[in-house]
């Protein structure tokens, strides 16, 4: 069996090659000129990982980039297959004139990023079964306990995770966004929320997040994935 990383090891190992740690996966962008480019990119990645394809890598495509992610889903964790696997990737990409990089977008308006939903919660064994159906959600392999997170098994919608509160908070609302942005995209996106006219509420356990409210108080979170570790 694969050894699992750490969140430090993971992204120092692949940091340079255009990849970024986000929620246990490892992602790049490629920018391509087409749709039909975005394909051979893709083609070539599954051939580059070969039998290793359906346990680690997903592609997302699109006429002005492809984006290739990388874990280890039958433990929901980073191995270092997948270190192998995003190096090799990225020598694949460049053979082909392309770059793997962090951004996205057009003119990498943005980093690559997860979106994830977080839901205070009195009693998380509850009302997960719920969040489970009216979703359509499930558990990550490896990762499917009573209190754990659920994700979108089409891979499409942001992920749910569940906040654990020790008494009712009726002042402030349930329910707030994280977005996992990578660990050097952090401090812009920080600045440019506040900006917009965000609030600072706290930044007691930053890098690892971040909380903002937007003028009416309504919150979300800036998060990477440093500060976690010990």
């Amino acid at each position: 069996m694969e050894r699992t990383l750490g969140r430090q090891e993971a992204s120092d190992a692949v940091g340079d090659e255009g990849w970024r740690l986000l929620l246990g996966t490892l992602r790049t962008s490629v920018r391509v000129g087409s749709l039909a480019e975005a394909a051979g990119v893709a083609a070539r990645a599954v051939a580059v990982c070969g039998d290793d394809a359906d346990g680690h890598l997903r592609v997302d495509l699109r006429p002005e980039q492809v984006v290739l992610s990388l874990q280890s889903l039958d433990r929901a964790a980073l191995t270092a297959r997948d270190v192998d696997l995003a190096r090799r990737l990225t020598a694949a990409v460049r053979a082909a004139g392309l770059r793997t990089e962090p951004g996205v977008g057009t003119g990498a308006s943005r980093s690559v990023q997860v979106l994830e939903i977080a839901v205070d919660a009195l009693d998380i064994p509850a009302i997960r079964p719920f969040w489970a159906a009216v979703l359509g959600y499930a558990g990550e392999a490896g990762a499917d306990g009573p209190a754990d997170p659920l994700v979108d098994p089409a891979g499409e919608g942001p992920a749910f995770w569940f906040q654990q509160m020790d008494r009712p908070r009726p002042q402030r609302n349930r329910i707030h966004f994280d977005i996992c942005v990578p660990h050097d995209e952090a401090p812009g996106r920080l600045e440019a929320a506040l900006a917009a006219g965000g609030r600072l509420l706290s930044a007691d356990r930053a890098p690892a997040f971040w909380v903002l409210a937007d003028p009416e108080g309504n919150e979300a979170c800036i998060t990477t994935w440093q500060g976690r570790d010990g």
